[in-house]
């Protein structure tokens, strides 16, 4: 049986900056999950350029067609858009509340650290990664309180980010390159096999 897999959130989600679809953090996602015997329907809801206030429209389309799997990947416009860390955690632990009531398994992905990125001045790298960690924190609580997994993105892809950004940036130097998708999702892979394995234990 295929497992319905829905991906929602903003550009990350969406995979702006891939050289193409297959690099794409679902499509990567849904390629490793058929290699480990769990057919997937993949499908994308994120929308380039989305911050949490937009996550309950991408939920009404997502659970209308009623996935068994969501990935969430949101946060990096909330800081450049200045949403407040506590709406933002809030509008995210609604969506995976509503989600998880529809019979998903819900991964998130809070924001990334956006101090790594390029185009961020050097002086207000230490401004910008304690506003990213605190959203970070926020989020993570959040979700975790209505029922969704972590997959912090940031713990494990950071590193690769900071010290080779020429590979990891497409070329507006914001958004990954395919190779950062892939660092991207080899930072998600277990969470998401994790919660597919009980997607398809529950039906």
């Amino acid at each position: 049986m295929t497992l319905a897999f829905a991906v929602l959130g903003d550009s990350i989600a969406y995979g702006l900056g891939a050289s193409r679809t297959a690099d794409t953090v679902g499509a990567r996602l849904a390629a490793q999950l058929t290699e480990a015997g769990i057919l997937v329907d993949t499908r994308v809801f994120a929308v380039s350029g989305a911050d949490s206030r937009g996550l309950a429209a991408q939920v009404k389309q997502a659970t209308a067609w009623r996935p068994g799997l969501a990935l969430i990947i949101i946060g990096a416009n909330d800081l450049t858009h200045f949403v407040p860390a506590q709406q933002a955690a809030l509008l995210l632990g609604n969506a995976v509340r509503t989600l998880r009531k529809a019979g998903a398994e819900v991964v998130v992905a809070p924001a990334p650290d956006l101090s790594v990125v390029p185009w961020c001045p050097p002086q207000m790298r230490p401004t910008v990664q304690a506003a990213s960690h605190l959203l970070r924190q926020e989020q993570a609580s959040a979700a975790t309180a209505a029922g969704a997994r972590i997959a912090d993105i940031t713990a494990t892809s950071a590193t690769a980010f900071t010290t080779d950004p020429t590979a990891m940036f497409s070329a507006d130097r914001f958004h990954p390159s395919s190779a950062g998708y892939a660092v991207i999702t080899a930072a998600l892979s277990a969470t998401i096999h994790e919660a597919a394995s009980a997607a398809n234990t529950d039906r």
